[in-house]
């Protein structure tokens, strides 16, 4: 049998403890048997939105989960042509190689939308999905080959977590894995206004 790999693309902008919780739990219970989180240079649904430089949000990515288990940072979007569409990324994966079955990770969020995805019928037929829970986002039936995963619904959100930073200096890096609220300390990341609104 193949060993499967999930996909779980996002901007990471940045990477918070609810990511990194969600990989780990789908490693941990067998749904997959490890994960790569998809750092994405520019999401189609985002053209206009400044994300901080993609070096910088994949070094972060690292950092969070160097030291958890089946989990690791993938940057092959980075070679690939810009808006990144997951059809693309997925097949390119497969491509390259062949002894993995791929299997991608998206939020109720993201499943809400994902009619208006790139090619979605075609990542329909051909890779398992896998949906995890997002508050506010209600997923209903599901087609064949999609499957809801039982995880905790996770309340930390990217956007508010800049926003604190460039606004509150009470914020002492809640929702964040500790090596990267070090990080974005020490560069004084997320600091201006613009960095927060997007």
């Amino acid at each position: 049998m193949r060993h499967t790999t999930g996909i779980y693309g996002g901007s990471f902008n940045p990477i918070h403890s609810g990511h990194v919780g969600l990989a780990k739990a789908l490693v941990e219970s067998g749904m997959v048997d490890d994960m790569w989180l998809m750092v994405s240079p520019q999401n189609p649904f985002k053209v206009n939105a400044a994300l901080l430089d993609d070096a910088i949000r994949l070094h972060l990515a690292r950092i969070a989960v160097r030291d958890v288990p089946g989990v690791e940072v993938c940057d092959r979007e980075f070679s690939l042509p810009r808006p990144s569409y997951m059809y693309n990324t997925l097949s390119a994966l497969a491509q390259e190689h062949p002894d993995r079955r791929f299997t991608l990770v998206i939020g109720a969020d993201n499943w809400e939308r994902f009619h208006d995805w790139y090619r979605a019928e075609d990542i329909l037929a051909a890779y398992p999905i896998i949906i995890y829970p997002r508050p506010g986002y209600a997923i209903g039936k599901v087609p064949r080959g999609v499957t809801v995963a039982d995880t905790p619904l996770l309340p930390v959100s990217s956007t508010e977590i800049r926003r604190r930073i460039a606004t509150d200096p009470s914020y002492q890096g809640q929702g964040l894995p500790h090596p990267v609220w070090q990080e974005i300390k020490t560069r004084r990341l997320y600091r201006s206004a613009s960095d927060a609104d997007t």
